[in-house]
């Protein structure tokens, strides 16, 4: 069994993208230009924000951060989102989620420029995502791709089975592994809340992705021997023994599953840190014009 790491390999392809970044800089070249819009003051999107600054810095990247009160309203947004979109300092923009109740995400989203799209939640990028045309890459999957390849793990006529159908996870990622290419090359099967003989189904995967957000539920039975099991999930769960007084579990029984993998990824250290990881790498395609 071995234990994919994350936050190694993400540290490794920020160092490479960091001296792609210093040669575009001798040669007088502006480096890529990140922004991000932040409205209200959730926890968990205040610290995902703060990584990607720091990832930013890391890169060699140029950041901005946009912070807007709760109640900002949606035209207000709408108005940065235009200003963004045609500020040619910046390259890609994200507009952190979830949002307050009274925006419509989905307006948002589409009024993002699919070129500067860099989260890949427009539906133009995941229109050619679909047929397989080169766009910005859902940064989840692309990351769960790069481990994949990274490791070396054989992707070619295998079955995966993704747990979760989301247009974030799910759907994507599914997308990527049925692709002509390597890592791809895969039999899909997608399994949800209706899926029938999910364990069944399981068993059968020699590649399983986790992504329910429902902590522990794939245990041990569920998974054949040398599988690789992605663990995607990453929920907060009481834990009075930590000072923070929680702690972030997969969806995989790691203790249990692990001895009967090839290939696992931790929670944490897998693939969240993949995550901030694939969206430098779409703001450097950004700014190469992709």
């Amino acid at each position: 069994m071995q234990i994919i790491d994350g936050k190694k390999t993400a540290a490794e392809i920020k160092e490479e993208i960091a001296r792609e970044v210093q040669i575009m800089k001798e040669r007088g070249e502006r480096a890529p230009h990140l922004a991000a819009i932040l409205v209200g003051h959730d926890g968990g999107s205040e610290s995902y924000v703060a990584n990607k600054v720091k990832a930013c810095e890391a890169c060699g990247f140029e950041s901005s951060l946009i912070r807007f009160d709760e109640d900002v309203t949606e035209e207000r947004l709408m108005q940065e989102i235009d200003r963004l979109n045609n500020d040619p300092a910046v390259d890609g923009f994200i507009v952190q989620l979830p949002l307050p109740r009274h925006i419509d995400e989905q307006r948002v989203t589409e009024a993002i420029n699919f070129r500067k799209d860099v989260d890949g939640f427009h539906p133009v990028n995941v229109g050619r995502l679909s047929i397989g045309l080169p766009g910005f890459r859902s940064a989840t999957p692309a990351g769960i791709i790069d481990l994949l390849d990274r490791y070396g793990i054989p992707t070619k006529g295998k079955h995966a089975v993704i747990l979760g159908r989301s247009n974030i996870v799910g759907k994507p990622i599914a997308t990527l592994l049925m692709q002509k290419a390597q890592p791809g090359d895969c039999t899909v099967t997608v399994c949800h809340s209706s899926t029938r003989n999910i364990k069944e189904i399981c068993r059968e995967a020699d590649i399983l992705v986790a992504a329910l957000g429902h902590p522990g539920f794939v245990t041990e039975d569920m998974v054949k021997p040398g599988a690789t099991v992605i663990d995607v999930g990453t929920t907060r769960v009481p834990d009075p023994s930590r000072k923070s007084g929680f702690r972030l579990c997969g969806d995989v029984d790691f203790d249990n599953v692990a001895p009967k993998c090839e290939f696992i990824t931790p929670v944490p250290g897998g693939v969240g840190p993949m995550t901030i990881c694939s969206l430098m790498k779409n703001t450097l395609l950004a700014r190469k014009g992709l």
